[in-house]
Formats: structure tokens, sequence, C-alpha cells
């Protein structure tokens, strides 16, 4: 979904300096799977800790710095945050309420 709703983010995810040619190939990629394993780790390590996100702050930061650095603008976070939406509705049907997605 995120390729779809931004084509241009796929640029952004290069792995040993290979462009891919088409978001299926990146989909693909174990590289990728790797790297959306990670997205989930972090995601879930902040709702483990919503009480007290200072504890990640130092990583989120460095997280934050690496994404700056390798181009990623912080407005396609919120096309992320589409995507994820998106992929949570999927998965979960009927218990996607609207009071889940305010959530």
């Amino acid at each position: 979904r995120l390729f779809e709703l931004d084509p241009d983010l796929l640029p952004l995810f290069q792995y040993n300096c290979k462009q891919f040619a088409s978001p299926q190939e990146c989909l693909s990629a174990p590289e990728f799977l790797d790297h959306i394993r990670k997205v989930m780790l972090v995601i879930d390590a902040a709702v483990s800790h919503l009480e007290n996100l200072s504890c990640l702050e130092e990583y989120l930061c460095n997280l934050g710095k690496k994404h700056h650095a390798a181009g990623v603008k912080v407005e396609s976070f919120s096309t992320v945050g589409e995507s994820l939406l998106y992929m949570l509705e999927k998965c979960l049907g009927t218990a996607f309420s609207p009071d889940v997605r305010e959530a």
C-alpha cells in the first residue's frame, strides 16, 4: 500500500546499493522483509512503553537521524501511518472499529 500511496518512496529502499525496478521486487526482497520486521519491533516497543516513552527517546532520535540521512522526509511518515492503518483494517476486519482506528 505504501508504494501505491507514494511511488516516490521506492528509491529510498535500497539495500547494498541495489535500486529496485518495481514495488513487487522490493516487497519480495529479504532485506525489505527484515526492515518491516524491525519497524514492527519499534512499534511494539513504543506501544509497550506508552507510559514511559522517555526510555526510548535516545534510540528513536538516533533512528530519526538515520532516516533523515537516508533522505526520508518527515511528511513521508504520514503515508507510512496511513499504510499501517490500511494493513490493520485488512487484518482485523470487523474488529477494526472507528475506536480502534482512533486509538
